[in-house]
């Protein structure tokens, strides 16, 4: 079975329309942290695209406006900002943001799927160092199902590659959050067969990003070349 390969980013920037912007009016603030969008998120998702030559699909609205890694129904699918909104306008939202984003990842997929290929996907996000007070212990994350034995074999295979071409990175399986959450691969599982979809999760810690220059693209650059390897 030939492969196919997808990378997405659904937290690649802060923007909101201008049709919302009222509704952000006391918020602004936030939409510069990490609750408005994944720093480095959208560069590293770029970097792995290339490294794959896979198609990018992304998003730069910033989730707080609605995010697109959050089920329908899902209590923080909308913010603070826009919850309060009228219900006309959350739909407004949902169809000329959500909907058009989730539906054409899916679609891709599908045509994959119906061609006989099996998908690789890499969902591209970043985490803060901290939160809530408690520091966040590692470098990066990859996320998973571990019912799904593709997906558990490739990010042990990704996590060793890691380990030998940068040991002082710390490289951590299901964290900082479980890969079975809600959220875009999640629901992904549900639609594709395990033989079909391959759903991974990438964290940063956004440490890395911050630091910016040389050693942030030097970890882009690793994290890429691991990921060759693993898929080796």
């Amino acid at each position: 079975m030939s492969v196919r390969y997808l990378v997405t980013c659904e937290h690649g920037g802060n923007r909101v329309p201008p049709p919302y912007r009222d509704y952000f009016i006391g918020h602004q603030a936030l939409l510069e942290t990490h609750r408005g969008y994944d720093p480095g998120a959208l560069t590293l998702a770029r970097q792995l695209a290339d490294t794959l030559e896979a198609p990018l699909f992304y998003a730069t609205v910033s989730r707080l406006v609605i995010d697109l890694n959050r089920s329908i129904g899902h209590p923080r699918l909308y913010s603070d900002a826009t919850r309060p909104a009228p219900p006309a306008a959350r739909r407004e939202i949902l169809e000329h943001h959500y909907l058009p984003y989730r539906s054409r990842v899916e679609a891709s997929i599908a045509e994959a799927v119906a061609e006989g290929e099996k998908v690789i996907h890499v969902s591209s996000h970043s985490f803060t160092p901290e939160l809530d007070g408690e520091v966040r212990n590692a470098d990066i994350g990859l996320l998973y199902d571990p019912t799904r034995p593709g997906e558990a074999d490739l990010c042990r295979r990704w996590q060793a590659a890691l380990k030998q071409l940068a040991p002082r990175l710390k490289v951590r399986r299901n964290y900082p959050y479980t890969g079975k959450s809600d959220g875009f691969t999640a629901h992904l599982r549900h639609r594709f067969s395990p033989e079909a979809y391959v759903g991974i999760e990438l964290e940063i810690n956004q440490k890395h990003v911050f630091r910016g220059g040389k050693p942030w693209r030097d970890l882009r650059n690793t994290v890429a070349a691991a990921l060759l390897h693993a898929l080796a």
